[in-house]
Order: structure tokens, then sequence, then C-alpha cells
């Protein structure tokens, strides 16, 4: 439920004039609801950014994400490659 709603959301704010991208868990969801900007990373629910501790990992899913808020041919599902 929490990964539709925050689809949802982003859309709403995109509507708004506020680009956004989301770092999602779930591909069967985001390929349904279609947010503008979305990361799909492989790793357990609960672990976004990958394993604990690993901030090597942590940054790259970061800056991953932050390079689709320049792109503007949404929607985007991105796959994150580490």
């Amino acid at each position: 439920m929490c990964n539709q709603t925050v689809c949802l959301v982003q859309a709403a704010i995109e509507r708004e004039g506020i680009t956004t991208v989301s770092i999602s868990l779930l591909r069967e969801v985001v390929s349904v609801l279609k947010p503008p900007r979305a990361l799909f990373v492989p790793f357990p629910m609960g672990f976004p950014l990958g394993v604990p501790n690993d901030t090597q990992l942590q940054h790259r899913v970061i800056a991953a994400a932050l390079e689709l808020l320049g792109r503007n041919d949404t929607p985007i599902l991105e796959e994150f490659k580490g």
C-alpha cells in the first residue's frame, strides 16, 4: 500500500510543477502506476539504499536517483546498475 501511495503522491506533486524521483523496491507496483521518475533497486524490502553501513553503495544509489531529476522523458523506470 505504501508503494502505491508514494507513486500517487509523486504524480500529484509533479502536476504542481515540482520535479520528483522515487526509489522503488517493487517493480510490479511501479510498472503499473508509472510515476514520473523511479529508480528500481534490487534490494530486499526495508533496504532501499542497500546493505547497512555500505556508504559507497548508498551514495551510488542516491546519485543514480538524483540523475533522473534532469530527465523529462517521463515516465521513467530506470534500473540501478550498481
